[in-house]
């Protein structure tokens, strides 16, 4: 990356942040919605710890990796909405007549959706040590996690930005919440993947992303280091990014053409 590069990335990324902790009714729900939804599915579930096969550890520990997963998805909407209000208010084609290059301008972006979801998970494991959970894979675990969540709120908030690009409308982008939760809830979320009963269901949750990401987490919390969830994990986050950030480039690339 060029100096020049980097100085825009930082510039923007800095505007990114500041939108973002500036922005109360934004984050608070991405806080403490998936908090409540934590404490009451690990009441309303415990039970699933008497099912044979059910892994030695309570609900309370096996569910706290779902937290993490909202929040990611919660980057989607956070960075592709502040991207579709400078749309909306003309900002972007401002900034088109600058030297800043497109490059710099998605990378920054993702600034907020990184900075919001380090403070989540932040909230998400001081919720879940009050609530009793233990990390089994110790603090070198707690710093993998925080890789892995930075890692999936760039992939994510670059699905958020592609989406803003594409239809230049907020709305448009919040849309993409509903579909985006019911791909969590397609996942292995409340049941391991081999207690799952349902044929058809336990065939999605397979070839759901999310499942890859949900597990990845959930190893270093009631497992430890489970070497091939950890890395399925990593691979797909990854494979996330990568995609978001092309797709974002596309779109920005057909945005300014039409600006």
């Amino acid at each position: 990356m060029s100096a020049v590069l980097a100085t825009q990335v930082l510039v923007i990324s800095e505007r990114s942040v500041r939108r973002t902790f500036r922005q109360p009714a934004a984050i608070i729900p991405a806080i403490i919605f998936p908090i409540m939804l934590l404490f009451v599915s690990a009441g309303g579930l415990q039970a699933a710890e008497d099912l044979p096969g059910f892994p030695s550890v309570s609900y309370f520990d096996f569910a706290l990796a779902v937290t993490f997963m909202q929040g990611a998805i919660f980057a989607t909407g956070g960075a592709g909405t502040d991207l579709a209000t400078d749309i909306e208010t003309g900002f972007l084609s401002r900034l088109s007549l600058t030297p800043m290059s497109g490059a710099a301008l998605v990378l920054g972006q993702l600034g907020g959706a990184i900075s919001l979801g380090v403070f989540q998970a932040t909230c998400y494991l001081a919720a879940g040590f009050i609530g009793g959970a233990t990390i089994a894979s110790g603090v070198a675990g707690v710093v993998v996690i925080y890789l892995l969540v930075i890692l999936m709120a760039v992939g994510f908030g670059a699905i958020g930005i592609a989406a803003a690009l594409r239809s230049g409308n907020g709305e448009a982008v919040q849309g993409l919440f509903p579909l985006l939760f019911v791909l969590l809830f397609l996942s292995t979320i409340n049941l391991p993947l081999d207690l799952i009963p349902i044929t058809w269901f336990r065939w999605v949750a397979t070839g759901n992303p999310i499942t890859y990401l949900v597990d990845a987490v959930r190893s270093l919390i009631i497992t430890g280091w489970d070497g091939p969830a950890i890395l399925a994990g990593f691979l797909v986050a990854f494979a996330i990014a990568v995609l978001g950030i092309i797709g974002s480039a596309a779109a920005l690339r057909g945005r300014l053409q039409r600006t």
